[in-house]
């Protein structure tokens, strides 16, 4: 049986590995301070599974800055060459909600979602949400490795690209 601290381990940096994956943390950074943190990127059921919402401030801090000095460094190697990686890639979701007056996609739609993340439409295709603000989303990706999102209450998808 695997140990508490395997497992803790093993699910905070699965999750830290999607969060790179996903592009949630930039690649190159002025300054510390314009990542959003680990708290902001992950749900709150996340932060709780993981064990993350035991730390400190300054915990937090120092794991939001020692992700940021990862991201820029190793994480791109690891992306290429890790098994672990590519296989959280084949299983990559996310649900989140639209931020801000959503009336569907006409072209070149960028979507920001409250996780902190921001998509644009890739593919062509309009679109009109007469639906509640904010709406729920899910994006995934599929067998070619395409991200899809889809509004959760029309079932209304459309191909997107992951800006930050």
């Amino acid at each position: 049986m695997r140990s508490t601290f395997v497992r803790r381990f093993n699910n905070s940096a699965s999750c830290l590995l999607m969060l790179i994956l996903l592009g949630a943390v930039p690649q190159t950074l002025a300054q510390e301070s314009d990542f959003p943190g680990v708290k902001s990127l992950m749900s709150v059921a996340e932060f709780e599974k993981t064990g993350l919402d035991k730390l400190s401030k300054d915990e937090i801090e120092a794991l939001d800055a020692w992700l940021v000095r990862y991201t820029a460094g190793e994480a791109q190697v690891l992306q290429t060459s890790s098994k672990a990686v590519r296989e959280a890639e084949k299983d990559f979701e996310v649900e989140s909600r639209l931020l801000g007056s959503f009336t569907g996609w006409s072209g070149q739609t960028v979507f920001r979602l409250d996780n902190g993340q921001v998509w644009q439409q890739r593919l062509d295709g309009r679109y009109r949400y007469r639906g509640p603000a904010n709406p729920a989303v899910r994006i995934s990706r599929n067998w070619l490795g395409f991200y899809r999102m889809t509004v959760v209450d029309t079932g209304k998808s459309i191909g997107v690209t992951p800006l930050r």
